[in-house]
Parts: C-alpha cells; sequence; structure tokens
C-alpha cells in the first residue's frame, strides 16, 4: 500500500497532531476495507468461475444481485435456479441501470445463505445492497459466507491479502471518502470465524476451549494428539474420518502457518484477539472437509478402477462430496461416464490422476443426461406402437426415423416392408413391441432392404456384406457359398419380373438353404467316406462293406466274396498312414481307399491264379512225369524259387515221396488252404476252381494237397543238397584250415580249465603263505625282546627325555595360540563376567530377598551424577513455578469473582433503581418500609440470586458436586446403598448428568474412574468367586454395557457386525436348525407336500428317534457345516475389530480382570478370562446378534421385522459364539452338536487371544491426556446442568449415607454437607416468586453449576518422620561403605578395619560429591539433607551405621536375625528405581512445562479478563454519573445538604449516639460527588461547625447490601439505613 508507513519513521521523532493520526486511521481502516474487497472479489471469481471487476468498482456492481444470484446458484441451485436470476447477462442494468426487480436477484441470495443455515447475525438488508447504504455490512457477509461454506466444504478457503496487495492514494482517499458517508464502524472481519464458531455452539467456553487444544495439537505436530482433539465432541466439527488424521495435521499445520503469517501483517490499531493467529472451528472444519473431499475422490477413482456400480454410487453418495442430483438407478450410468472422463483426462495429462469435485458433477450430470435420454426413448418406442396399429406406413416411417427412439436407419422407400412386417410381428406379440425388439426388426428390415437394393443393382460386394450383417439374422450362411448365393438370388428376383415386388426374408431364407443343400449333396461322398473310416475304426467288416457299397462313395467292382480283404487292407493302410504321419486319428481319404479297394480286388486274382496253379502241380505229381511235373514248377503265377532243370528228377521223387506221406485213406475233400504273405489264409475249392478269403461254414480241408509252402520246401532242399555238393567240391581247401582252427580252441579250453582251479582253490593258498610268514615274524620279535630286556635303564631314559620334549612343544605351540589371539581371549573373558554380570543383575531385579554380595556389586549405581543434580534442580525449579503460578491464578480467579459480583451488584441496581422510580412519588412515611424492601436486593430470589447467603449456598454446592465428579469413592459407594431397582435412575438421571454423558474428554476420564472405583467397590464387597460375575447380575456391569451400547458404542457394534449380519439377511437360502425334532418335522412336512400322501411315520418324536433317519442325519449335517460357516464370519469379524470396541468397554474390561486377579489369586487363568469373556461378548455383542433390529445394526423398513428363519440362524450363531466365549462344550441333551466340540475349543482360544488383545489399552490419564494438572490448566471451568429434584435428592442421599460413604469425620466431604447445612426444599432453592406459579414441575427445573474444588492446590509434603530420616540415614551410609568394604554379611563388614586405602578412595568420592552438590542450587541441596553424614570418615560411618541399626531393631524396622535383610531389599529397590526414577522425572519435566505454559496462558487470560472487568465497572460508574447539562468552566458541582431531622424522617438516619432527637435539626450533613464516579464526600456540621469528614464508597454500600448488612455508622456514631441511603443517592446523584 502506498503511503501506509509514511509516517512511522516521523513517529519517531515526533508525536502525531490529532488531525493527522485520525488522518491515518482513516487511510488505514479504508486499506483494510479495500484488501476485504479484493479478497471477496478474488473468492467470488473462484466460485463463479468469471472475471470481476477491480475492488473499487466491485460495490457498484454488486447492488443489481446478478453476482451474488449467481452466487447463491453455485451452492444453492434449487434455491437459486439460473433461469430464474433477472437480466443475469447484466444488459438491462449497463444500458438503463438499476430496476426493481434486480432486488429479486438479492432476495434469492439471501434465501439461499438462509437455505444453507449461514447464521443470521451476518445477514445485511435488501436496502444496504440496493441502496447501498451498507456495503462493508455486504462485504462482511461474503467473508461470513465463505467460511461457512468452506467448513461445510462447498467452496474454496478465502485468502488473507492484508498487506499483500497495493493501492494507489487516490483509491484510498476515494475508499476513505465513502467509508465517512456511511457513518459506520468497519466490521470485525478478524472475528468472524469466532462469531461463528458461538453462533453456531449451544457452549461458547467448551466450543473455545476445544478448537484452542486442536490448534495446540497442530502445532505440535503429533497426529494422535490432533486426532484426539479433532474427535473432541465439544470442538463440534462432523465428517471426522480417523484414517485421514495425517493430512488433517498436515493440512491444518499449513493453514495455521498462513494465517499465523498473515495476522503479522495486521494494522496496529486493530483489536487484536486469539483467533487472529489461531484457526476457528469454521476454518477448522472447512480444512477437514477438503481433506474429506480429496478421500472421496479417491474413493471414486477407487470405484472406477475396480468398475463396481455399487462402490462408486456408494462413493458418490458420500456426503464430503455434497453432489447434486445423484440417483441410484443411474448407477451404470455413473460408471460408463465416469470411466471415460477419467481415461480422457488420463490421456490429456499423461498420467492417470484423480477427477476434481467439478469433473464428478459435470459426469454425473452427462449421465443423468443420458439417463434422461433413455426415458425418451421409451416414450418413442411407444408413439411408433401407436402408429404400426393405425397401419399408415408414413406415420410409421416418421416415428422411426425419430432420434430418441435410438433405432438403426430406416429407408423411406420402404416403407411399406416396414409397416407390414412390424405389424405381423406386433400381432405375434400380441401386445406392444419393446425397443430391443423393435431394434432387432428395424435392423433386419432395413438389412432386407440393402439386399434387394444390391441384387437390383447387380453389386455383388454390396450384396455380401449386407447379406453377412448379423442383423439381418439369416441361417446357415456360408462364405464359400457367396457367389451361388446370389446367382440364385438374382434368378430369384428376375423370375418376380422388372417390377416385382421385394424379395422377403423368408425368400432369402429359403434359397440360402437351397443353395446349401445343393452343397450337401456334394459332400454326401465325404460322409460316405467318413462312414468308411468310423466302420475301420469299429474294426467292423460288416460295417466296412456297407459303407464301401454306398452309392454317393463312387466305389466299383466291390464284391461281397472279397469283402474280408477289403476291410483287411484298409484296416493295414490306415495303420500305416497313422504311424506315417504321427496322428494316431488319421483318416483314409477316398482315393486311398479306392486303392485298397482295387489291390484286394488284385489280391483275389492273384490268389485265384496261385491255387490253380498249386492244382495243376498236385495233378502232375500224381501222374508221375517228372517232365511235366518240373513244366508246371516253373509257372510264374504260383513263384515258385530255385527250380532246376537238372533236378527234375529229384523233385518228382521227393514230392511225389512227401504227397505219399500226407496221403489219408478216404480222404476225398475238396477245399484246401492256402496262406498268403500278409498272414492270410486263401480258400480253393478244387472242383469248382472259385476261393475266398473266409472259411467256408462245414469247410473240411483236403490232407493230401500239397500246399505252395511244401512244395517250395522240397524244391528248396532238393536245390539246396545240389547246391552244397558242388560248394564241397569247390572248396576242399577251406575245409582244412577251419580243421585246424577248432584244434587250437579245444587246447585253450584246456588251459582255462587249469587256471580256474587254481583261483577257485586261492584261500587255501594265502593260509599256507600267511603261516609260513608268522612263524618268520614270531621269530624277530622273541630276538628284539631278548635286547630291549637286557637295555631297560637306558630305555626308560630316553622314553623320559621324548615325553618331556612333546609336552614342552605342546605348551609352547598353546602359549604361542594365545599370545596369537589375545583379543579373542580378553572378548571371552569379557562375556563370561558380562554374563555373571547379568546373571546377578536378574537377581537383583527378580529375586526378592537379593543376597549382600549382588547388592554391593550394583550400589555404585546409587552415586548421582551431574546430569541427575541438574535434572533435580530443574524439577524442583519447575515445580515452585507451578505452585507459585497456580497461587497466582487462584487469587486471580478470586479476584475475578469479586469483580463479577461487584459488576452484578451495578446492574442489579440498575435495575432496581428503574422500578423504584415508578414509586417514588407515592412515598410516605408509612410505605417507608416498603421502600427499604424493594431496595433489598433478590430477597425472594432462588439459589442465583445475588446475595451472599445465595452465593454462598450455591458455591457450596459447585464445591460439593466437584468433589463427587473428582472423588469416584463417594458415588461408587453411595450407588451400592441404594435399592437395585433405583440404582439404574440414579446413574442416568444424577451421575450420567453430573458427567455430562462423557461428552469431553475430562468427562469420559472421570466416569472411567467411577467405573472403575465402583467395579472395584462392587468385587471387593459383594463378590465371593469370579463366577458370580456370571451367574449374577452385576450392577456396574449391568451399567457400563448399557452407557457404551449407546451413541457411539452403536455405531461400534454397527461396524463390527453390520456386514455378516447383512450377508446372513440377505442370503434367502440359508436356514439353519440344530433341533433334529424340528428337522424331523420340516422333512415330513415336505414329504407330504411333495408327495401329496400323508406319511406313514409318527409326527412326535424324541430326538434320539428323529436322529435315527438317515435324512434327519443328512440334513443336520448340512445345517451344522452352515452353522460353522456363519459362525466363523462372524467371529473373525469380531476378533478383527477389537479396535473399534469402545474404549470404556475395553478398560472397564482390563479392571475386571485385574480386580478379579487380585482378589482371588487362586483362581485359574482360565475362569478369570470366560468372566471377561461373558463381559465383552455376552453382555455387549451377543445382544445385536440376537436381535440386530433391535439395535439399529441393520437397516428395517417402517414397521419391518426380521423373518423367523432369520432369526433362528442368528440365535444359533448368537448360542455357538456363546459357547466358545465360556469355554463351555455341548454334552447331555446337546449330544447330537458334540461333533462341535473341536471347533469349539478353536474358537475359544481365539476368543482367548481376543480377550487378551482387548484388554491391552493405556490408562485413561495416557488416554484422555489427564494430569493433576489438568483442572488447574484450563481456562473453562467445568459445568454441569442439574434439575432442582435431582440436586435436593443427592444431598438427601449423601445425608443419609454420609457415614457409610465417609467413615472418617475429616473428610471433605463432610465439610462440605456442613457449608450446606440442613437439606433446603425445592422451593427454597427457586425462589418464592418461581415457586408461587403453581403450573410448573419445580423439580424439574434445571439450574448450572459452575464446579470449583475449595481444596485446590498444591501443599507440599510434611517432613519425614525420624524413623524414616533414621533409615534414609543408614541406608546412605551403608551405601558408601559397601563401595569400599568387602563381606558377605553386614556384621562382617561392618566389623572389619578401615584401610588408607579405602580410607583414601572414600575421600576421593566424598570430595566428587561434594564438588557436584555445590554446584546445585540452594532447594536442592536442602532436599539432600544427608550431606553431613557423608562427610564423616570410613570408620564413623561405621561406628554411626552401627548405632543406626541398633535404634532401628529398636523400632522394629530391621531384624539382626535375619541378617538385616529388610535393608539390603530396600537398598536393591533403591537401585532398581533408580532407571525407574530417571524416566518419571524425564515424564515430569515435560508435564511440568506444558502445565507452566497452559498455567501462562491462563494467567494472560485472568489478567485480561480482569482489565476487561475493571474497564466495565468504571464504564457503569460513569454511565451512573449525572451528566453535565452545561459545558461552562465555572459551572459549580452539586451538592446535598440535609439536615439529620430531614434524613430521620425519610429513614435515612437511624439514630445518632448521645445525641438527643431534639438537636438533630441543628446537624447538617453536606454530601458531595468525587472526582471519580461513585465516591462521594460526607461532611458533618454541627451549628455550622464542621465536625467530621467521611469517604463514601458506591460499590461499598453495594457490597453490604449484598451481605445483608442494613444499617451502617457514620463517624462511629451516625446508624445510617443502607438500602434508603443507596435510593437517596440514585435519585440524587446517579442517571435514572
Amino acid at each position: 500500500m502506498e503511503g501506509r508507513g509514511a509516517g512511522s519513521s516521523r513517529a519517531v521523532y515526533e508525536r502525531l497532531t490529532a488531525e493527522e493520526m485520525d488522518e491515518q486511521r482513516r487511510q488505514n481502516v479504508a486499506y483494510q476495507y479495500l484488501c476485504r474487497l479484493e479478497e471477496a472479489k478474488r473468492w467470488m471469481e473462484a466460485c463463479l468461475k468469471e472475471e470481476l471487476p477491480s475492488p473499487v468498482e466491485l460495490e457498484e456492481n454488486l447492488r443489481n444481485g446478478v453476482l451474488l444470484a449467481k452466487l447463491g446458484h453455485c451452492f444453492a441451485p434449487s434455491v437459486v435456479p439460473l433461469k430464474k436470476i433477472y437480466d443475469v447477462e447484466q444488459l438491462r442494468y449497463q444500458a438503463t441501470g438499476l430496476h426493481f426487480r434486480h432486488t429479486d436477484n438479492i432476495n434469492f441470495w439471501l434465501s439461499a445463505i438462509a437455505h444453507i443455515g449461514l447464521p443470521s447475525t451476518f445477514f445485511p438488508e435488501t436496502t444496504d445492497i440496493y441502496d447501498k447504504k451498507n456495503m462493508p455490512r455486504v462485504v462482511y457477509c461474503i467473508h461470513a459466507l465463505s467460511l461457512f461454506l468452506f467448513r461445510l466444504g462447498l467452496a474454496p478457503q478465502i485468502h488473507d491479502l492484508y498487506g499483500k496487495v497495493k493501492f494507489t492514494a487516490e483509491e484510498l482517499s476515494n475508499m476513505a471518502s465513502e467509508l465517512a458517508k456511511y457513518g459506520l464502524q468497519l466490521p470485525a472481519f478478524s472475528k468472524i470465524g469466532g462469531i461463528l464458531a458461538n453462533e453456531l455452539s449451544v457452549d461458547e467456553a467448551a466450543v473455545h476451549a476445544a478448537v484452542l487444544a486442536i490448534n495446540e495439537a497442530v502445532e505440535r505436530g503429533v497426529v494422535e494428539d490432533t486426532l484426539a482433539a479433532l474427535q473432541n465432541p465439544s470442538a463440534l466439527l462432523g465428517n471426522l474420518r480417523e484414517p485421514l488424521a495425517a493430512v488433517y495435521q498436515e493440512l491444518l499445520a499449513q493453514a495455521k502457518m498462513e494465517k499465523t503469517a498473515n495476522a503479522r501483517n495486521c494494522i496496529d490499531g486493530e483489536s487484536q484477539d486469539i483467533y487472529d493467529c489461531y484457526l476457528t472451528q469454521a476454518e477448522i472444519q472447512g480444512n477437514i472437509n477438503h481433506v474429506n473431499v480429496h478421500g472421496a475422490l479417491e474413493v471414486v477413482d477407487d470405484a472406477l478402477e475396480r468398475q463396481s456400480p455399487e462402490a462408486l454410487l456408494e462413493a458418490l453418495q458420500d456426503p464430503a462430496l455434497v453432489l447434486r442430483g445423484v440417483r441410484r438407478d443411474f448407477a451404470n450410468w455413473y460408471l460408463e461416464q465416469l470411466s471415460s472422463d477419467r481415461e480422457q483426462k488420463a490421456q490429456e495429462l499423461g498420467l492417470v490422476g484423480l477427477l476434481e469435485k467439478e469433473e464428478v458433477q459435470a459426469g454425473v450430470a452427462t449421465a443423468n443426461m443420458k439417463g434422461d435420454q433413455e426415458q425418451a426413448m421409451l416414450q418413442a418406442v411407444q408413439r411408433i406402437n401407436r402408429a404400426i396399429q393405425k397401419g399408415v406406413a408414413a406415420d410409421t416411417m416418421k416415428e422411426l426415423m425419430c432420434p430418441e427412439a435410438q433405432l438403426p436407419p430406416v429407408y423411406a422407400f420402404a416403407a411399406a416392408v416396414y409397416q407390414q412386417e412390424l405389424a405381423v410381428l406386433q400381432r405375434q406379440q400380441q401386445g406392444d413391441l419393446g425397443q430391443e425388439e423393435l431394434f432387432v426388426a428395424v435392423e433386419m428390415l432395413s438389412a432386407v432392404v440393402l439386399i434387394n437394393q444390391a441384387l437390383e443393382a447387380r453389386d455383388a460386394s454390396g450384396f455380401w456384406s449386407s447379406l453377412v450383417n448379423p442383423a439381418t439374422g439369416l441361417a446357415g450362411v456360408e462364405g464359400e457359398n457367396a457367389q451361388r448365393y446370389f446367382d440364385a438370388l438374382v434368378k430369384l428376383r428376375q423370375g418376380h419380373g422388372v417390377n416385382g415386388a421385394f424379395l422377403s426374408w423368408n425368400d432369402l431364407q429359403a434359397t440360402v438353404s437351397q443353395v446349401n443343400a445343393q452343397v450337401q449333396e456334394e459332400t454326401n461322398q465325404v460322409l460316405a467316406v467318413s462312414l468308411i473310416n468310423e466302420a475301420l475304426n469299429q474294426n467292423n467288416p460288416e460295417k466296412t462293406l456297407s459303407a464301401l457299397l454306398l452309392p454317393s462313395a463312387g466305389l466299383d467292382n466291390v464284391s461281397l466274396p472279397v469283402a474280408p480283404r477289403y476291410h483287411l487292407l484298409l484296416m493295414a493302410a490306415k495303420r500305416q498312414k497313422a504311424q506315417g504321419t504321427g496322428d494316431p486319428g488319421a483318416v483314409l481319404w477316398l482315393e486311398e481307399i479306392r486303392q485298397e479297394v482295387v489291390r484286394a480286388n488284385q489280391d483275389t486274382n492273384t490268389a485265384q491264379r496261385m491255387a490253380l496253379g498249386v492244382a495243376a502241380i498236385n495233378q502232375a505229381i500224381k501222374e508221375g512225369k517228372a517232365a511235366q511235373t518240373e513244366r508246371v514248377l516253373r509257372n510264374p503265377t504260383v513263384a515258385l524259387r530255385g527250380v532246376v532243370p537238372d533236378c527234375a528228377d529229384s523233385y518228382q521223387r521227393v514230392l511225389g515221396g512227401a504227397m505219399a506221406k500226407k496221403r489219408r485213406p478216404g480222404d476225398t475233400a475238396f477245399w484246401v488252404q492256402h496262406d498268403m504273405k500278409d498272414g492270410t489264409a486263401y480258400y480253393f475249392h478244387l472242383q469248382t476252381f472259385q476261393g475266398t478269403w473266409e472259411r467256408p461254414v462245414g469247410c473240411r480241408l483236403n490232407t493230401s494237397h500239397l500246399t505252395r509252402e511244401e512244395i517250395q520246401s522240397a524244391i528248396t532242399k532238393v536245390t539246396a543238397a545240389h547246391d552244397r555238393q558242388q560248394l564241397w567240391k569247390a572248396n576242399v581247401g577251406f575245409v582244412i584250415q577251419l580243421q585246424a582252427c577248432l584244434r587250437g580252441f579245444l587246447v585253450r579250453q584246456k588251459f582255462a580249465e587249469h587256471l580256474h582251479f587254481l583261483r577257485t582253490r586261492l584261500p587255501a593258498v594265502i593260509k599256507i603263505q600267511a603261516h609260513w610268514r608268522s612263524y618268520r615274524q614270531q621269530k624277530i620279535y622273541l630276538e628284539r625282546l631278548q635286547y630291549l630286556k637286557a637295555n631297560v635303564d637306558a630305555v626308560i631314559k630316553i622314553q623320559a627325555w621324548a615325553r618331556m620334549w612333546a609336552a614342552r612343544r605342546q605348551y609352547r605351540r598353546r602359549l604361542g595360540y594365545f599370545q596369537k589371539n589375545v583379543n579373542s581371549v580378553v572378548k571371552i573373558q569379557a562375556f563370561f563376567r558380562a554374563r555373571k554380570a547379568r546373571d546377578d543383575y536378574r537377581m537383583l531385579v527378580h529375586t526378592p530377598h537379593p543376597p549382600l554380595r549382588v547388592v554391593r556389586r550394583f550400589v555404585h549405581l546409587l552415586n548421582q551424577s551431574q546430569q541427575d543434580f541438574l535434572a533435580e534442580a530443574e524439577l524442583l525449579k519447575l515445580q515452585e513455578e507451578v505452585v507459585r503460578k497456580i497461587r497466582s491464578n487462584q487469587q486471580l480467579e478470586q479476584d475475578l469473582n469479586l469483580m463479577d459480583i461487584k459488576i452484578g451488584l451495578l446492574v442489579k441496581n440498575r435495575i432496581t433503581l428503574q422500578e423504584v422510580v415508578s414509586h417514588c412519588k407515592k412515598l410516605t412515611k408509612k410505605n417507608k418500609e416498603q421502600l427499604s424492601d424493594m431496595m433489598v436486593l433478590d430477597k425472594q430470589k432462588g439459589l442465583k440470586s445475588l446475595s451472599k447467603e445465595k452465593r454462598q449456598k450455591l458455591e457450596a454446592y459447585q464445591h460439593l458436586f466437584y468433589l463427587l465428579q473428582t472423588q469416584p469413592i463417594y458415588l461408587a459407594k453411595l450407588i451400592f446403598q441404594m435399592p437395585q431397582n433405583k440404582t439404574t435412575k440414579f446413574m442416568e438421571s444424577v451421575i450420567f448428568s453430573l458427567y455430562n454423558y462423557a461428552s469431553n474428554r475430562r468427562e469420559a476420564y472421570l466416569l472411567l474412574q467411577l467405573f472403575k472405583t465402583a467395579l472395584q467397590e462392587e468385587i471387593k464387597s459383594k463378590v465371593e468367586q469370579p463366577q458370580d460375575m456370571v451367574t449374577g447380575n452385576p450392577t456396574v456391569v449391568r451399567l457400563v454395557v448399557r452407557f457404551y451400547r449407546n451413541g457411539r458404542g452403536q455405531s461400534a457394534l454397527r461396524e463390527i457386525l453390520g456386514k455378516v449380519i447383512q450377508d446372513v439377511l440377505e442370503d434367502k437360502m440359508l436356514s439353519i436348525h440344530t433341533d433334529p425334532v424340528h428337522i424331523y418335522k420340516s422333512w415330513i412336512n415336505q414329504t407330504e407336500a411333495q408327495t401329496g400322501q400323508r406319511s406313514h411315520l409318527p409326527y412326535n418324536v424324541t430326538p434320539e428317534q428323529a436322529l435315527s433317519h438317515p435324512e434327519v442325519q443328512r440334513r443336520l449335517d448340512i445345517s451344522l457345516r452352515n452353522l460353522l460357516a456363519v459362525t466363523d464370519k462372524f467371529l473373525v469379524a469380531i476378533i478383527s475389530s477389537v479396535d473399534q470396541i469402545p474404549y470404556g468397554m475395553r478398560y472397564v474390561a482390563k479392571v475386571l480382570k485385574m480386580t478379579l486377579t487380585e482378589k482371588f489369586p487362586d483362581a485359574m487363568e482360565n475362569e478369570v478370562y470366560k468372566v471377561v469373556g461373558n463381559l465383552l461378548y455376552y453382555r455387549f455383542l451377543n445382544p445385536a446378534v440376537v436381535a440386530p433390529d433391535a439395535f439399529d445394526i441393520v437397516a428395517m423398513a417402517a414397521g419391518g421385522a426380521l423373518a423367523t428363519p432369520q432369526r433362528h440362524t442368528l440365535g444359533a450363531v448368537a448360542q455357538l459364539l456363546q459357547h466358545a466365549a465360556a469355554g463351555k462344550t455341548f454334552s447331555g441333551e446337546s449330544q447330537h452338536l458334540q461333533v462341535l466340540n473341536d471347533h469349539l475349543e478353536e474358537m475359544y482360544l481365539k476368543f482367548r487371544r481376543f480377550i487378551c488383545r482387548a484388554c491391552q489399552v493405556p490408562e485413561p490419564e495416557e488416554r484422555f491426556a489427564m494430569d493433576e494438572y489438568s483442572d488447574m490448566v484450563a481456562v473453562a471451568k467445568p459445568m454441569v446442568y442439574i434439575t432442582m429434584g435431582e440436586l435436593v435428592n443427592t444431598h438427601r442421599l449423601l445425608l443419609e449415607h454420609q457415614d457409610w460413604i465417609a467413615p472418617d469425620h475429616h473428610d471433605p466431604l463432610h465439610e462440605l454437607l456442613e457449608d450446606l447445612g440442613e437439606m433446603p426444599t425445592v422451593p427454597d432453592l427457586i425462589g418464592e416468586n418461581i415457586a408461587a406459579d403453581g403450573s410448573l414441575d419445580l423439580s424439574k427445573l434445571e439450574v448450572s453449576l459452575t464446579l470449583t474444588n475449595k481444596f485446590e492446590g498444591l501443599e507440599t509434603d510434611a517432613d519425614d518422620t525420624s524413623a524414616r530420616s533414621l533409615l534414609l540415614s543408614t541406608k546412605q551410609l551403608l551405601a558408601d561403605i559397601m563401595q569400599f568394604h568387602p563381606g558377605d554379611s553386614f556384621e562382617e563388614m561392618l566389623s572389619l578395619s578401615v584401610s588408607s586405602t579405602q580410607e583414601a578412595a572414600h575421600k576421593r568420592l566424598m570430595c566428587q560429591r561434594q564438588a557436584c552438590a555445590a554446584q546445585n542450587s540452594e532447594p536442592l541441596r536442602r532436599h539432600r539433607s544427608l550431606r553431613a553424614d557423608s562427610l564423616l570418615p570410613l570408620a564413623e560411618k561405621q561406628r554411626r551405621v552401627l548405632r543406626n541399626l541398633r535404634r532401628l531393631e529398636s523400632l522394629g524396622l530391621v531384624s539382626a536375625s535375619d541378617g538385616y535383610q529388610g535393608l539390603v531389599d530396600e537398598l536393591a529397590k533403591d537401585i532398581r528405581n533408580q532407571r525407574r526414577h530417571r524416566q518419571w522425572r524425564k515424564a515430569e519435566l515435560v508435564k511440568l512445562q506444558a502445565t507452566l505454559q497452559g498455567l501462562s496462558t491462563k494467567t494472560t487470560f485472568y489478567e485480561e479478563q480482569g482489565d476487561y472487568y475493571s474497564q466495565y465497572i468504571r464504564a457503569c460508574l460513569d454511565h451512573l454519573a449525572p451528566g453535565s447539562k452545561s459545558s461552562g468552566k465555572g459551572k459549580k458541582q452539586l451538592s446535598l445538604h440535609y439536615t439529620a431531622a430531614q434524613l430521620l424522617e425519610k429513614g435515612v438516619l437511624v439514630e445518632i449516639e448521645d445525641l438527643p432527637t431534639s438537636h438533630f435539626r441543628n446537624v447538617i450533613f453536606d454530601i458531595t460527588p468525587g472526582d471519580e464516579a461513585g465516591k462521594f464526600e460526607v461532611n458533618a456540621k454541627f451549628l455550622g461547625v464542621d465536625m467530621e469528614r467521611f469517604q463514601l464508597h458506591y460499590q461499598d454500600l453495594l457490597q453490604l447490601q449484598y451481605e445483608g448488612v442494613a444499617v451502617m455508622k457514620f463517624f462511629n456514631k451516625a446508624k445510617v439505613n443502607v438500602n434508603l441511603l443507596i435510593f437517596l443517592l440514585n435519585k440524587k446523584f446517579l442517571r435514572k
């Protein structure tokens, strides 16, 4: 800003004049307002997505309301539709200026901000905008609206631009002039957040404290603390989501940093507020909403990623997104549209990113538009059906071409075709056609039309594309027949003539079928081939022959006698092809089959000729003619080998002999068998000369007939003999050589046999050699032994030298090894020493009575380091500062209370004065007492009246309820003194109200303390065994479960069990019954219903009889399996949700477990776990499982209820889970359920682990961040609301049972009850004026109590007793002695004399300790009061310890009989506690520092309140003081002059001591106002002589009136009526 700091340098050297200061202030205000305008402009631009005029022109542009109405349309489109905005383009405004209808835009905007819930305190008037009467108010409202919308997540956050933008001096001057015209004070823009919080909260103090706690948690940066602060119910924050806690922390920290930076730029003249630097409740909510929106968009993105319409719909309905127009039935549209938008955005950006909220809204709108188009399509379809019914082709065509119908394109030239075919289809449907049916029909008809068009144009390609179009719907269209189809259809169309009608779909289908039939005929041959192959696969010759004879096969010369040969050859060919191709399923083709058929016929002819040839040979042999026989043997059809013409006679002789051998008498058969080369047989008839491949039926073979093989064998023998004879003659030399080789072989064979003999006798040979060698060695040994015996001395000496050398070598080698590995040796020794130290430390820590040697080893740990002393000094310093700060705050609080009373007295006096003035003219002597009574403040008012007595009564009740709230032992004992039927009512009506139903962390912490104390008290006084907690109805457990099962506990139950219960309810097929009788009856009923006949089985049976039926057992087994499956789901849901169980329930379970273990140490662990499991499952979770509708676990329709099978299922699951939690098994009457016992044991172990995890919770102090300083640091006092009846009843119960509740009569409870006195009645507490109204129920009137602690303050602990001091001193001396003296007992240690070395070492240690102590502060040195004893010599310490031990033994603190083991145990305990003490000290330092910071904040708050109260009191007194009617400087100050008689007559003066009434007329009182408001000077004169002067303070008079003092003294002589004196001063001096 130009010129903004122009006067700052000048102010350093000279004081500005009043005019300059005013001008500078106006310039600062103008700059601030321009900044606010710029902020509003930029925020509106972000919302409207359009550019707005500059800040100096923005005010004028807002007057027509167009921009404001557009802004209203952004966040409330239903209230401000865009079409209702007048002059939306501002054309009318730019042409003619403002019009009265522009006010409609303003009213629309006001309706929109009212609709969303903006507090009305921010609303401007219509004239403020339209007539520009108060534009700052409008800008102020826009700022509040921005923060409110940001809190709701409907708009971005407005940014603070103060100090970041610049304006010209002219702009500043013009704006200052404009602001001067308004004549109004600029609104406090920085206070908007606080005002919003106050307007939206019923408990401003609680909201303020919660918001401050959130800001502090954000500053600390601990995510858990921030989340806990955000979850405080007092903060009134909504839509908190725990998984986003880290994001909340980051964004809030950034926002707070920015706000703090902006606050530094504020002008000095602006009033400072804590929310200038701290985030307000609305800003926090806005940032939370921003994070939630981003998280919700991530959920939307995840649903799009998973392509789940249900998940997407649920994500779109997230309240954080505030999407408009989301419809449940459009889920699939949303998924399709948003997926497309997401992919398009990813392509544009190059990566997959989240859709923005506006993009999602746009996608929803687009999907809605598509859905609307779907509805328009349905309407268009309805019109099409009506047109078809009318029968007008043109109308039908017009409707078909309507784009809303979303039908395929139609062709107008074929309108008659569409009309005709669709009408037929509609008649077949007997109703309207749907869109899908119309789409298919129109698509098909259009395709038929295009086919006709292509046929007419002879367009083959167009014809084929239309023919194969799926829309045509033709069956059997084959691509290879395309040309045939085209030719056939062209021919068919030509048959209709040139102007023939369109070919219908049926014509097309018939033609296609005809062409296909023609093609089929061509493929029949293929079928025949397949049949042949199938017959071959089945190895069936008959089927093979049948297939070969099929005409479609086209095979010629297929003969029946050759059928076996056909089958054989085809099978062989098929096998060969399978082997050759590697395909076991290979089939023969037609050509291959034809070849094998021809081959079979050829084989038959060959076999026939060969059989004839063999028959001719047999006939020639019979005739005996060698030449003829030789000639027929050379017949080529017989194919005999090796026939030599020279052997004709031999052939005849041999063959004749062979025939003679085979000939048998009486053999006249004509059939002979010939074996073919392929192994088959051919049968030939010698008479008919016919043959066959199958053995004829009844065939008898001729045995004398020579076969071809026999003939060939005979020929071969004869020819071989002839050839052999010729061979011997040609190879005589070779034969001789062969004989020589054979003789050599025989010789070698004999040698091998001899060698084998020697090898088999090898052991005997070796034994003989061994005996010989043994004899030689024995002889040598005896000679050597004789030599050694002759030289024994020399042998011993040699052995001794050898042993010495070996031992020395081993030792040196070992020594060298150690020297080489000296580091490892040291490590091993250190390991053993460390292990010994660890064992000793374990003994010190875990042994109840450790020995003295172990304690002495660690006694040096008791020595304090310099860091310890510094930490102790810091701790003492902080404790002292905290105590001093607390006392200072207490004094400030008392001063504030006193000032509060004074303010109340001034205000009340003003009201009373107004009442009295109306009666002042009627005053007489008779009603002076009435006037005096009227001036008494709150004489007949109730507990809240402004009098000392009522104030003390109110404070006493506040002290009492504070004590009851913070000390739970009183209420815990009181609960058990009441009848059980009244306990619940007392808890709900009084105790839960006292703790505000745990609405914030303090009350939640204190209520948990009450539950803990009450539970411990109940177990201590009423429980005799752990099982009593299960079998009985414990009061505390019942109240705890009832409390935590409502509200947030109910939502926890919904989260834990909602999904699994919903799954059970949605499974309509699930039915679980474990009662055999019920299953039996259901089976009988089902059988009778299915068969329609009465069952022969009895209807009423016992469980054993029912289980005797297998069907019942089967159904029971199915039910049990289903039961186990469902129960496992419930168990997994329960066990995995342990963190969702309310913290209070888990902590009470932990207390229950610990208390039972402490009271019953001998109880089994399982027994304790069963009790805790009964609390967590049976009492808390089980009712929600059995009756989910009663606990709102599942959503039920109005009047809806669970079905009986569903309740049966849930009941069975609950029973099984109950048995598992209690560790019970089925037996007795439930023997049929014993199969579940193993599963129950497994579930019980899981339940045990679940219970252990549930009990592992932090203490409430850690959970709620509470300590002993919490109430002292809190700025806002705790407040409770309680009815008068509850107040009186609680008072009465405490009075009746106070001796039992607090047996000690010095207990604070007795003191508070004494302060209250007798028990009042309800009218006493309410007041007579209210009690007189008989229409009110007095006991139900509520009163608020601000709880305070009467005994607040930190008192220092008393000094230790002498015995304790003596014990402490003795322990310190022993610790010093044990570091220098050995010994296993105190007697041995104290009896040893001290050496000079020990004394010197002791002295060095003491000097170091003294030097360390000298550096510490004086309080710390006083705290270490043992310095004197520590400076004694070691020997003197021994003597003093012996003397102290005798004194301690006489006091009974130690005993010499056990070696003073008690002192040893005390020293061990101190050593063990050193680490814990340091940890405690560190934590205490952190806690004290935080406490000190909180106390400082509280001190600042009290000081600011004190200053404010002082200013307010002065302002009140100034307001009461009379205003001067003239400004003249010489105006004389008003003064009253009254004689004593006059004052006596008015009732003001009561008496003057030692002065008769007759002399009162000589006494004059002058009352003159002082320089300060509320001060008066009273001057008494007697006979005109000044006697005395008295300073009178108006507030002192009101204080006396408050305390009930009716008469006061002037000058220690004159008695004055206080009430009438106040009335006189009010009337004469103060404003009426």
